[in-house]
């Protein structure tokens, strides 16, 4: 049986490395960027990715990521977003490239046989192309997910430094029973900046693995209003176009 606990709209980023116009593969990647939008909020979590790509489900791998920023506003994703130019004493003037869209999804955060699953199903673009191929992102994808107690060590080789993890409340500790991981029920979790959660990719046919309706929009010919407020564009030629040097 499976209950769902969470839908929204799911946005895909990924950000150049410094003094990079020309990105052709995750070499020149700095950073991965997930934002996640539940319907019936005005919250907007952005989740960085670890590896810069999500992971295979047909291998079952697995990826970190933490909540980086927690916003009430599209404009206050901006800074993390946006072009930057700024100067060094020893290389000059250097650029930090804006972030690009890679792509829209509608996900769901489910409770299913023991284990909470974060889905999506991809709404833009309508063509896989080589950005979507390059940073993991399938058409559909389900991802057993977790949350790290902060209590408890991090495995070696990951997790942020104590400054930087997340002050959960008593009511959310209290689920963790000792546990160094807690299924992400509820969802609030990740309503904590310096959450951080673990990703392994489950399936690729999510409806049928988790007997959900993504409700997909179809129709939707153009990116939403996030991306609009936020001045980026995504679109039929974008997803091909970055990864060969293309700005978006």
């Amino acid at each position: 049986m499976s209950g769902i606990l969470e839908r929204g709209d799911l946005f895909f980023f990924y950000r150049p490395r410094v003094d990079t116009d020309r990105v052709g593969g995750l070499r020149d990647v700095q950073r991965f960027f997930v934002v996640l939008e539940p319907d019936g909020t005005k919250l907007f979590r952005r989740l960085v990715v670890g590896r810069k790509r999500l992971p295979n489900p047909s291998a079952h791998e697995r990826t970190w990521a933490f909540v980086a920023e927690v916003a009430t506003r599209p404009e206050e994703l901006r800074d993390e977003l946006e072009r930057k130019v700024y100067e060094t004493r020893t290389r000059g003037t250097r650029v930090q490239p804006e972030a690009r869209p890679a792509g829209e999804a509608r996900y769901a955060i489910v409770q299913h046989d023991g284990h909470t699953h974060l889905a999506y199903a991809l709404e833009l673009p309508r063509r896989r192309g080589a950005v979507q191929k390059e940073l993991g992102i399938e058409r559909e994808v389900s991802f057993i997910v977790a949350v790290r107690n902060p209590d408890s060590p991090a495995p070696r080789g990951t997790g942020l430094p104590a400054r930087e993890q997340a002050d959960f409340p008593n009511r959310l500790l209290e689920l963790f029973r000792g546990r160094r991981f807690a299924p992400l029920s509820p969802p609030d979790f990740l309503d904590y900046e310096g959450a951080e959660i673990v990703l392994i990719g489950a399936a690729e046919d999510a409806e049928r693995e988790l007997g959900i309706d993504f409700d997909i929009r179809r129709e939707r010919l153009e990116a939403s209003d996030l991306v609009r407020d936020l001045r980026l564009r995504i679109g039929e030629d974008v997803p091909a176009d970055p990864l060969k040097g293309r700005s978006a």
